[in-house]
């Protein structure tokens, strides 16, 4: 039988997130060393499902600026300036999402502390 997934309400994924570039090499114990503001950004995720703080840290790993969200059965996508999908983010559990970009390197968002 074919399971569906619940589609999270914005409010539930609203807040702040970490999100973290990282190599395809790299380790969890690697990561945790990485501290550089290059490759950490606090990104908000607001309730009227636009990005606020973070969004220009964002924006600076992907191929455009990011202006808002909305939530998927299966993930977070963020979204550009025409309200069309730039990257989605892939649920790994919960709290904490993962996104592989073209260059092969990844961004991980994962939800802080409240």
């Amino acid at each position: 039988m074919a399971s569906s997934l619940k589609l999270a309400d914005p409010s539930e994924l609203a807040g702040r997130w970490q999100a973290t570039l990282n190599a395809p090499q790299d380790t969890a114990e690697s990561r945790a060393l990485q501290d550089k503001p290059s490759n950490v950004c606090v990104i908000e995720l607001q309730p009227k499902q636009t990005l606020g703080e973070g969004a220009e840290c964002l924006g600076a790993w992907l191929e455009e600026q990011p202006i808002g969200w909305f939530p998927d059965p299966d993930g977070i996508s963020i979204t550009g300036k025409e309200g069309s999908r730039i990257v989605f983010f892939s649920r790994q559990r919960e709290g904490f999402y993962q996104s592989t970009l073209k260059s092969g390197l990844s961004i991980t968002l994962e939800r802080v502390a409240r």
